[in-house]
Parts: structure tokens; C-alpha cells; sequence
């Protein structure tokens, strides 16, 4: 791609950007949110096709102008976008040829369908039946099957954008283990990833942009490997020794105690998610739940604030030290409890909104009078908050779902902040983005903690629950297992108590 040059209205989004891929390499590339980089793949793919963009693409020697995606996947270009474009309620068979069908004379072949289908799955690793629903089966399994589709159209060139972002530690190494053996099969791979060990373990070879332009590409050998500290000096454009800012914690009057709280599944009603847990946060306070995935970290934060997740929910709940009923999520912003999502797309923005309705969305009554809006005062209130969290956008009225994930995290923090709650609890709230706008968060969730308000963060990032929690709890299969302080947290002891058996043990602390 040669001298690629994209804008938007009002937005430079590419500027004169370059980048080669070698046949049969990974290539990755990183950069920040807004970097540029799925846009990049848009181009070349054909999201964004010839002509609306300045530049242009060769590939295997040969010019490109793809009018769509259907031209780049005829040439052997397949892109796998972060939101998986499978169909849940079809089979894992229907959704690989999905617009690539086995047919003959118009009418569908299911045997062939299922029989290539079988074979494709087999080259993936997945043994599910050709015919599980796609809704049946879980998002590390669906990745697999997006590039079962891929493998179905005959793909030279995989572009893969956040493949990982959703994915748990074992999901995310067979997926990695599955790329390598593609590019020992000849196929070449564009990987695009926030988590930068992932790349260096990866990549043959990293390009990194920032604010649209290409920055540099790095070799990444194993006689010479690419460190990390190197690709964040490229990414952000300067030096980053303290990943974490620094915070003397203040810590006050217990604010939040949560006592033997019991959930059980919204569905499978016998089944227990959060078994007896205990937990305790004062003001001032930043609070780390740690876990693996399905351990009951997010049906804890989500059963907690207003009852909004599970079935025969028991225990007791103190807020300042008065037990409190919280039947619903508007009973818990009453009693100053927030909770911001893991899944900001789906459950915590209104992506077609802009970002001064999404900031006031928790508290209207702040910003209306006798059920009226007041405009002015909401635009006066966002505009606040985006220069107070630093929400990169030249308007309060710019559409959510235009913004970077780092800029949407934003708008998230300031929505619930704007309900000035006395206890935050913050589900991954730097998932899938970029190692600056991290720090970013960071400092907003320092800023708040000084400003005397409880946090409780949930991380699948045991460095980040170290660097920025003065307490951790850990979790396993639903009950709290330990209790670690700051001075004393190491991955290796938080591991440990994240893999307890829960039947012995019960309820250790250090």
C-alpha cells in the first residue's frame, strides 16, 4: 500500500501512509486508538473502496481497485473484523458459505455443505458438528470459525483486527498457534492487536502508526526480537517508565461491604455463579477483583448494582454502613452505585447518539427541569467533561460510535461520574485499548479515588490490578478465595488463588 490517504468530514484519518507485507509473513500492526489502523485494512479490503481514498494498492505484483469486498476476497483477501460477522442463530456450516454456498443448479448441496464444512473445521481444530448454531458455542470457538470461512474462499492474505480482544489466555495461544501453522502453509497474516506481547511472540515483522501516518516497521527475529518498551516509544511518541501513575492512597470510612452474596444463574436456576462472596471497600480506595474467565467477576459487579444480573440473589449489602435493597439499576444510582460495563458497545453507549446525551444519560434530572430538557446546561455539562477527561473529539455533538475505544471509555467514565456516585465499579475498563489511552484511564481512576470515591476495577490484566489496586480480591468459580494486599500482589499468588479449588480452601486471605 503506497501513499494511502484517507479523510473523513473534518478528520484526516490516513496521511500518505506505507506499508509492504512480505508473501508468507505475520505482519502485525499496532498504534494507538485512532492510529489508523482499521482503517487502513477498511481500504485494503474494500470496506472503503477505490476512489474513495487517494493512493494505491499491489498486490502479488499486480494493481488493486476494489470496488468491494467481494472483488479483494476474489483476489484471496479475507478480513476478520473485531465484531465477528456470523450469524448466531445459523449453523457453523451455514455461516462459513454464507454467501459462498455449495450448490447445484440454484439449490443448496447440504451434504457437500456439511461434508466441506467438516473438513474445514478439522484444519481449525474445532470438532463441533457442522450443524451447531453458532449461538451455542463460545466467542474464542467463533473465531475459529470466521477463519474456517476465510480458509472456504481460498484466502492468500488474512487480515485479522483485535483478534484476541475478547479472548481468554488458552483461547487466545490456540488462535495464535493456529496462525502460525497458516503462515506454514503459506498464507500470509495482518494482525492487528492492542497486546503487545502477543505481537512480538507472533509477528515476523511490526509496523506502527500513529495519528494516521506510519512511524516505522520493526524486524522482530528471534536472534533480535522487538521489546516492547521499543513499539511503545514508536506508539506513542515517547518513553513510557511508569506504566502506571503514581497515588498515595488516602483511604477513609468504609463505604461498601458486601456480605455472603449468593447468585444463581438467570436461567439455569440450579446453578451457582457467586457463592457466599465477601468484600469491603472504603473512600479513597481502589479495590481489584481478579479471576479467570466464568469466575463470577462480572455477575458479582453486575448482581450487585441494582440486581441487573441473576436469579435467588441472597446476602447483604451495606452502603455507609446501612444495609440497603437494591431491587432495581435505578435503586443503586439512588444509593451513589455505579457500574460501567465490560461491554461498552453493546450495554454501556448509545453508539448512535453523540456524546453529550450518552455523558447525561444516568442522571437527566440533573439536566432537566419539571421533565424538560435544558440544552444549553447539557451541552455545557459535556463540554465540561470533555475537556476534564480529555475525550478527544472536536464537539460534544460528535457521534459515539465514530470515537477511538480509548475515546468511548471516556464518554463511559464521564457518564457515571456525572451521576456522582460514592462507589464506581469499573468491569475491564481499559479492554481493547492502546497502552496510552490506558494510562489516560489511569489517571482518571487515580483522580477519582483522591477525590475520596470507592472503586472496585475488574481486570483480566494481573499487571494492571498490581500496578493500580491498594487491595485484590481473587475469585474462583464464583467464591472470593484471597485477599491480597498491594506491597504483597504478585501474579504467582494472585494465579494461585484464582485457580483454588473452591470446595477446599474456603475463603483464604493473606
Amino acid at each position: 500500500m503506497r501513499s494511502i490517504t484517507k479523510t473523513f468530514p473534518g478528520v484526516v484519518a490516513l496521511k500518505d501512509v506505507t506499508i509492504e507485507v512480505r508473501p508468507g509473513e505475520i505482519h502485525a500492526i499496532c498504534g494507538e486508538n485512532g492510529a489508523g489502523k482499521s482503517t487502513l485494512m477498511k481500504v485494503l479490503s474494500g470496506v472503503y473502496p477505490h476512489g474513495s481514498y487517494e493512493g494505491e494498492i499491489a498486490f502479488e505484483g499486480e494493481p488493486c481497485s476494489f470496488r468491494g469486498i467481494r472483488d479483494s476476497e476474489h483476489r484471496g483477501i479475507v478480513i476478520i473484523h473485531q465484531e465477528l460477522a456470523l450469524s448466531p442463530f445459523l449453523s457453523i456450516a451455514e455461516n462459513i458459505f454464507l454467501g459462498n454456498e455449495r450448490s447445484r443448479r440454484g439449490v443448496i448441496d447440504w451434504g457437500e455443505t456439511n461434508a466441506q464444512a467438516a473438513r474445514l473445521l478439522a484444519q481449525v481444530g474445532l470438532t463441533e458438528p457442522p450443524d451447531t448454531r453458532v449461538y451455542d458455542i463460545g466467542v474464542g470457538k467463533q473465531q475459529l470459525v470466521e477463519i474456517a470461512k476465510a480458509l472456504a474462499k481460498d484466502v492468500r492474505l488474512l487480515i485479522l483486527d483485535e483478534p484476541t480482544a475478547a479472548l481468554n489466555d488458552e483461547d487466545s495461544a490456540h488462535l495464535l498457534d493456529l496462525i502460525r501453522a497458516l503462515r506454514d502453509r503459506g498464507i500470509t497474516s495482518i494482525i492487528i492487536s492492542h497486546k503487545l506481547n502477543e505481537l512480538i511472540s507472533i509477528a515476523d515483522r511490526v509496523t506502527v502508526l500513529r495519528d494516521g501516518q506510519t512511524i516505522t516497521t520493526i524486524d522482530n527475529t528471534p536472534s533480535a526480537p522487538a521489546s516492547e518498551e521499543d513499539l511503545i516509544r514508536a506508539m506513542v511518541g515517547r518513553s513510557m517508565d511508569h506504566r502506571f501513575p503514581e497515588r498515595t492512597p488516602h483511604v477513609g470510612e468504609e463505604v461498601l461491604r458486601i456480605e455472603e452474596w449468593t447468585v444463581h444463574h438467570p436461567v439455569q436456576h440450579d446453578r451457582v455463579v457467586v457463592d457466599r462472596a465477601n468484600l469491603t471497600v472504603r473512600r479513597g480506595e481502589v479495590v481489584g477483583i481478579a479471576g479467570l474467565m466464568g469466575a463470577g467477576r462480572t455477575e458479582l459487579a453486575m448482581s450487585v448494582f441494582g440486581r441487573s444480573y441473576g436469579s435467588a440473589i441472597t446476602g447483604r449489602l451495606y452502603k455507609d454502613g446501612v444495609e440497603v435493597q437494591l431491587h432495581s439499576v435505578r435503586d443503586a444510582i439512588a444509593a451513589g452505585i455505579a457500574y460501567a460495563t465490560e461491554d461498552r458497545k453493546r450495554y454501556g453507549l448509545n453508539l448512535i447518539d453523540d456524546i453529550k446525551r450518552n455523558i447525561t444519560a444516568s442522571a437527566l434530572s440533573k439536566v432537566s427541569r419539571w421533565g424538560v430538557m435544558d440544552a444549553s446546561g447539557e451541552a455545557l455539562v459535556a463540554g465540561r467533561y470533555r475537556a476534564e477527561m480529555n475525550i478527544k473529539a472536536p464537539s460534544v455533538d460528535v457521534v459515539v460510535g465514530t470515537l477511538s475505544g480509548g475515546n468511548q471509555q471516556k464518554v463511559v467514565l464521564s457518564k457515571w461520574v456525572f451521576s456522582d456516585p460514592d462507589v464506581l465499579l469499573l468491569d475491564e475498563p481499559t479492554r481493547g485499548i492502546d497502552v496510552g489511552a490506558k494510562y489516560e484511564i489511569y489517571t482518571i481512576i487515580n483522580r477519582l479515588a483522591e477525590a475520596g470515591k470507592a472503586i472496585v476495577m475488574i481486570s483480566s490484566e494481573l499487571p494492571e490490578l498490581i500496578g493500580m489496586c491498594d487491595r485484590i480480591y481473587a475469585i474462583s468459580q464464583g467464591r472470593v478465595t484471597g485477599e491480597v494486599a498491594r506491597a504483597e500482589a504478585t501474579q504467582e499468588t494472585l494465579m494461585r488463588f484464582m485457580t483454588m479449588d473452591s470446595d477446599s480452601d474456603k475463603g483464604v486471605t493473606r
